[in-house]
């Protein structure tokens, strides 16, 4: 199963997000939130958690919609 972190989901932008990390404590903070519940995706598409397919469907939206936040520091 593929990962999909940051890096992977947007390699034109690896330096922006490494200077944001840095100097933008709410990027750093949505960018850790988006990692911890990506990984958490992972887990479960591994077989590691065990999850309902409604509770899988709701940790996949909450992704989206920080996806979508965190690309918009980077436009």
């Amino acid at each position: 199963m593929e990962k999909h972190d940051l890096l992977h989901e947007f390699p034109e932008h690896q330096d922006k997000i490494q200077e944001l990390k840095i100097s933008n404590a709410d990027f750093r903070k949505l960018f850790d939130d988006y990692h911890e519940v990506e990984h958490q995706i992972h887990r479960i598409n591994m077989g590691s958690e065990i999850a309902n397919d409604n509770f899988v469907h709701e940790l996949k939206a909450k992704l989206l919609f920080m996806k979508d936040e965190l690309y918009s520091y980077l436009k």
